[in-house]
């Protein structure tokens, strides 16, 4: 299992918001780190509109900001907001096939469906998002290959054209897709392209589930999206290394985790309601499918009896009550999802993802209120120890 890093570039409010600057330069001295770390791939994401939670509008900039200033760390892109209001295909393959001449072939692009307030900010309609999505993912390598591209759908035409420039990779740059739904999942495996998905605070398990929905789809994979198939599995959670477990609690790691829960139904407009029910489950709240199931009141947040401890703490974190650190440690601690502690509690923690086939952990890493410091320091101790304890797995089992 190889290990990388996933960016949100994110502070939790209230942070006055004025020196945007300053939290940029923070993100490309942690991109270093990672790289001496030992980590394989930088993943940025996209988001737009969302100020209380991602500053990573334009992550092509970001991305090709880490790559001059790196020399081996891979960078992705999970992924481009793919429906074609917000970026269409040609531009993305323009854009990624830059990226990856400029960072010397070390680019990954992901393609993401979106939703929320970013359809709403683009004029994306909903019942076509999907289809585009697929429709991008079978373009774009396209593009990236034949002498002269032209196309033409009820959605998307473009007239004979030569794609400049052409990616330094061969045959092109891995595929991925952002998964959050079993759909989506199998969708991602029938178009041959990687899986990047993510936990929130839903069990381990749940996301194995998932995975398997994936490998069905690539056991039914025809017709590739690209020149080659990309088996793996990329999940994302939340990851933060310390010294101790009394320090990893003084660094607000776990209280940062529940304020990410939080904010994130902000951009994905999943009513807070809803969201929490789908974690008290053991679901995935960015699934709509099941989100729909539910039929909650979406302006309730009270507190019920049957409500587990980190359900009860979302609950009052969002009606403005203190949170201690120490609190949110307890009730986190317990998630087999969630990586926070010393070296050993998260290697211990980790082999639950090794177990349901992960092949690469997408360590969020910079996310609420962390210290700038301390994901520094969280970047060097999972490097001495996680990095090399699973690359040693692997090598074992090869043998």
């Amino acid at each position: 299992m190889k290990f990388d890093v996933f960016c949100e570039i994110q502070r939790a409010f209230p942070w006055n918001g004025r020196d945007e600057a300053s939290l940029f330069r923070e993100v490309l001295a942690q991109a270093q780190a990672a790289e001496a770390a030992g980590f394989d791939i930088w993943w940025q994401v996209e988001h737009h509109g969302a100020p209380q939670f991602s500053y990573s509008s334009a992550p092509e900039v970001v991305l090709t900001a880490i790559a001059m200033s790196t020399e081996r760390l891979r960078v992705g892109h999970a992924g481009v907001l793919a429906p074609f209001r917000i970026n269409t295909p040609l531009r993305v393959a323009e854009r990624a096939a830059t990226l990856d001449v400029l960072s010397g072939g070390r680019f990954e692009l992901g393609l993401a469906k979106s939703g929320g307030k970013e359809w709403e900010t683009f004029g994306v309609n909903p019942d076509t998002a999907r289809d585009e999505v697929k429709e991008a993912m079978r373009m774009i390598p396209r593009m990236w290959t034949e002498p002269e591209f032209s196309y033409a759908s009820d959605t998307y035409q473009v007239p004979p054209r030569e794609v400049v420039p052409r990616p330094v990779q061969r045959p092109h740059p891995r595929l991925w897709q952002t998964c959050g739904s079993p759909d989506s999942f199998y969708m991602a495996g029938e178009l041959g392209v990687g899986a990047l998905g993510t936990t929130l605070l839903s069990p381990v398990a749940f996301l194995g589930q998932m995975l398997r929905e994936h490998d069905r789809g690539l056991a039914d994979c025809r017709e590739p999206a690209g020149k080659a198939i990309n088996r793996q599995k990329g999940v994302f959670t939340f990851v933060h290394v310390a010294e101790s477990r009394g320090q990893a609690i003084a660094n607000g790691a776990a209280w940062s985790a529940l304020w990410y829960v939080n904010a994130a139904p902000v951009v994905f407009k999943v009513p807070r309601r809803i969201w929490y029910d789908m974690i008290k489950q053991g679901l995935h709240p960015n699934s709509p499918r099941d989100t729909a199931a539910t039929q909650l009141d979406p302006h309730e947040i009270d507190i019920k009896p049957d409500d587990p401890e980190v359900v009860k703490l979302l609950k009052r974190m969002a009606q403005g009550e203190e949170i201690s650190f120490e609190a949110a440690h307890e009730a986190l601690e317990v998630l087999d999802s969630v990586v926070i502690g010393d070296p050993a509690h998260c290697r211990d923690k980790l082999r639950a993802y090794e177990g349901i086939g992960a092949d690469r952990m997408m360590c969020l890493m910079q996310f609420g209120s962390i210290p700038h410091e301390a994901v520094l320091k969280s970047l060097e101790l999972a490097g001495r120890h996680l990095v090399p304890a699973f690359a040693e797995a692997e090598v074992e089992e090869r043998v």
